[in-house]
């Protein structure tokens, strides 16, 4: 492998060999002139692990509120209760809005919403089950560190019973939101009001103790350095060397519009493709990582297949969130749409299920 940039050589020395990579190694990564070397190093690694297999999922999401009570900087999304465009979903809408594609066949419900003061826990079990009864074909992966911590608060359950009765009500997987950057500066300077790294990491091995996977997410490219990107990154890998229960990792390219950060430019497809490639080397114990195509964009998210990238995440059939803060891709994405991506891409699709089991008798091409 021909790397143009002599400081990679050693980096590249550790990974050929199996050895660890450091903080210091990272930041070699990040500040290395030669992108192309960096995603060769990645791309390697995802052929090792993965072949040409390129992951997808048939799933829907669904956002219960947008009513929060801790307004982080960066959030489009949340609105105070009484704004003009707040809303809350009851029982009945969400049920409306599982049957809009009753046709089709969804293997997971992905579902996070807002802290909503108004919501009681009942509301909550009462969605898990609602969901369990109208799409029982699907893996219901919901809530984050966040709102568990404020169902805790309002119930007084520890995190244990929290978990407890949301799995008897049907949860089976967790999202990896709220963690942001693991960093006490950047909580401090865009979501105070929000649990802190030490909360978040805490919530999270409890969640995998109690035998639920969870993803695990950073959300970059607006106050933090590279240096605490990479701190956050180790400070997940070290969680998982203790519970094994992440599934995937999402980085997750910060949109700026419709809030208080709007004068801040987009990531750059540079700095979108090396973060991807970091990640895929630092984090040595996570299986998969996620080209989420709605924060990148279709073409992107194909390129970061070549960049330690191995899954498109999935169809999703309605997304809000990053779309109140300015994202230009679709809303949703059927499942051809996908197989198309990343077959033209020069991969194999594998349609998946909340767990990377592949779907029997659905993978297209011949494997690698």
């Amino acid at each position: 492998m021909r790397l143009s940039d002599p400081l990679l050589r050693k980096t590249a020395e550790k990974i050929t060999a199996g050895e660890r990579l450091d903080f210091e190694d990272a930041m070699v990564l990040y500040r290395s002139s030669d992108l192309n070397g960096v995603g060769l190093l990645a791309h390697r690694e995802r052929l090792r692990r993965h072949g040409l297999k390129a992951f997808f999922i048939r799933n829907q999401h669904l956002n219960y509120s947008n009513v929060c009570r801790n307004r982080c900087v960066f959030c489009a999304y949340a609105k105070n209760e009484g704004d003009p465009k707040a809303y809350t979903l009851s029982l009945e809408e969400v049920r409306d809005q599982l049957t809009c594609r009753a046709s089709e066949s969804i293997r997971e419900i992905h579902m996070v919403g807002g802290l909503n003061p108004r919501l009681d826990f009942q509301y909550f079990e009462n969605l898990l089950l609602l969901i369990r009864e109208v799409r029982p074909e699907a893996v219901i992966k919901a809530f984050t560190a966040v709102e568990l911590d404020y169902l805790s608060g309002i119930t007084g359950y520890s995190i244990e019973k929290v978990v407890l009765r949301l799995k008897e009500a049907g949860l089976a997987m967790m999202p990896g939101g709220g963690a942001e950057v693991l960093n006490d500066r950047i909580h401090k300077a865009l979501f105070p009001k929000k649990i802190t790294s030490e909360r978040w990491l805490e919530i999270i091995e409890t969640v995998h103790d109690q035998g639920i996977p969870t993803n695990a997410t950073m959300l970059y490219g607006h106050l933090e350095t590279h240096e605490e990107r990479v701190e956050h990154l180790l400070r997940l890998r070290d969680l998982q060397d203790r519970t094994g229960g992440f599934s995937a990792f999402i980085p997750l390219a910060f949109h700026s519009a419709n809030t208080p950060l709007a004068h801040l430019p987009p990531t750059s497809g540079v700095d979108d493709l090396r973060t991807i490639a970091v990640s895929r080397l630092l984090l040595d114990n996570f299986d998969h990582i996620k080209a989420y195509w709605v924060m990148l964009g279709e073409k992107l998210a194909q390129t970061a297949l070549y960049f330690g990238a191995d899954d498109m995440d999935g169809t999703i059939v309605e997304e809000r969130i990053t779309h109140t803060a300015g994202a230009t891709s679709p809303k949703g994405m059927s499942r051809e749409a996908l197989m198309y991506l990343i077959e033209s891409a020069g991969m194999v699709p594998v349609e998946r299920d909340s767990f990377y089991n592949p779907i029997s008798g659905e993978s297209h091409g011949n494997l690698i």
